[in-house]
């Protein structure tokens, strides 16, 4: 192992000590502030998303394709089905519009 590997493996250890370790010993009391709050519970959903949207378009062969699981994830999701449901459904809704897709070509 080369000296310069082991300074960034011990760099992102320092950072990702830091960034679980700083929250804990900024927020030692209870947040009372109700804008907080609302921010921080928030958080872990936009992150979530911010992470998930853009890789569902890279993960078919045309965004089309993408779009129709996205679509059909979206609608069953506000129907209020469950993950399971959700997931295989917009697979199979992006896997018909691959098939489509390539048969009109």
């Amino acid at each position: 192992m080369t000296a310069k590997l082991l300074v960034y493996i011990l760099v992102m250890a320092g950072v990702t000590y830091l960034v679980r370790m700083l929250p804990l010993m900024v927020f030692r009391r209870k947040i009372r502030s109700r804008y907080v709050q609302s921010f921080l519970y928030y958080v872990p959903y936009a992150v979530l998303g911010a992470m998930t949207i853009p890789a569902v378009f890279y993960a078919t062969g045309s965004v089309i394709s993408a779009s129709v699981g996205l679509a059909a994830a979206f609608v069953l999701a506000f129907f209020g089905k469950s993950l399971i449901v959700v997931a295989l459904s917009a697979s199979a809704a992006a896997f018909a519009a691959e098939l489509i897709i390539g048969a009109v070509k």
